[in-house]
């Protein structure tokens, strides 16, 4: 059964990625994330990621923030040369490339985009939905996801993932190989996962080799600086302010309201009213369409898996700057 763009879950899009009023003024956006840095540095709640051995030799002091507007201005402040594993927030961008490879419908069919009310890495969500990932922002979902990438073999299909990467970061970015080694000694769970959706016949690759493109495509290291001007792009309709590459021809990459934060996701698209999507490495990005984007990197995590100062700053940044999309200004 095919899903409409604009049904269901979906029905946000036209509301994500609508234009705001020419009556909005500019705020000094220097100043506000230099005022959210200085509000939640001090802030120790969290834990920093361990089930991933290597996550756990970041420092949980570890602060930047980076925010990038629509017409290619940067403001950053904190630790902003410091690189994270992207871990999940590279799942927007290689959905990104899915749907710009097979269109953005047969994505959704083969995928869905609903919340699975489930944590991120569950089984049970595999099978409640026999086999349908639902979300292809859960790691079954992005997994899945990675197996579609059209591609004539695995190296292939890596290398298109990778250039896909670079050119929504407007960089070359690089696998960091002691996280890549260390998840896929860990991974054990993710390579079940990937098995029980091909019991099911709803993977499209080898299981096995799609586990470990997977597993490199989350190690992947980035700074706060390219995280949000990925995010630049989707605020800007697809086209980054960078390099002038029309990486989308639509926005088209609403799951991140849906399930962008886990389980916490209802709560923070209720409180705050933007699309965002986070890592367990400590990263997060906020994208107010037509506007800005918003990169935050902390490592320690909340019960769901994403960084506490980087809800607080996204959150504080967003009531200063009047961006909750379902709010009238």
């Amino acid at each position: 059964m095919k899903i409409n763009l604009f049904s269901a879950g979906m029905l946000t899009a036209s509301l994500l990625f609508s234009v705001p009023t020419p009556a909005q003024i500019t705020p000094d956006y220097a100043t506000l994330i230099e005022q959210a840095y200085q509000k939640f540095k001090l802030n120790h709640d969290g834990k920093v990621a361990d089930y991933i051995p290597a996550l756990a030799t970041y420092s949980p002091d570890n602060f930047a923030i980076t925010l990038a507007t629509v017409d290619g201005k940067i403001y950053q402040v904190g630790d902003v040369k410091k690189a994270f594993p992207m871990e999940s927030l590279s799942k927007v961008f290689t959905l990104a490339l899915a749907m710009k490879q097979r269109g953005p419908q047969v994505v959704l069919d083969k995928l869905g985009a609903n919340a699975t009310g489930l944590p991120f890495n569950s089984g049970l969500a595999v099978v409640l939905t026999k086999g349908a990932p639902e979300n292809p922002l859960v790691n079954a979902g992005a997994m899945s996801t990675v197996s579609l990438i059209e591609a004539e073999n695995k190296t292939a299909r890596w290398n298109k993932i990778l250039d896909n990467l670079n050119a929504w970061a407007d960089a070359s970015l690089t696998v960091n190989k002691p996280v890549f080694q260390s998840e896929m000694a860990t991974n054990q769970h993710n390579l079940a996962l990937a098995m029980l959706m091909n019991s099911y016949n709803s993977f499209y690759g080898d299981p096995r080799e799609t586990v470990e493109i997977y597993t490199r495509q989350c190690s992947v290291d980035i700074t706060v600086e390219q995280l949000a001007k990925m995010g630049a792009v989707l605020a800007n309709g697809g086209k980054s302010p960078f390099n002038g590459r029309q990486l989308l021809n639509e926005s088209y990459v609403p799951e991140m309201a849906i399930a962008g934060l886990y389980n916490g996701s209802g709560k923070w698209l209720y409180r705050v009213g933007l699309p965002a999507k986070s890592g367990v490495g400590g990263g997060m990005v906020a994208v107010v369409p037509g506007r800005y984007a918003i990169a935050v990197y902390s490592p320690p995590l909340d019960e769901a898996g994403n960084s506490v100062r980087a809800q607080q700053t996204i959150e504080y940044v967003a009531d200063a700057t009047q961006a909750n999309l379902f709010m009238a200004h």
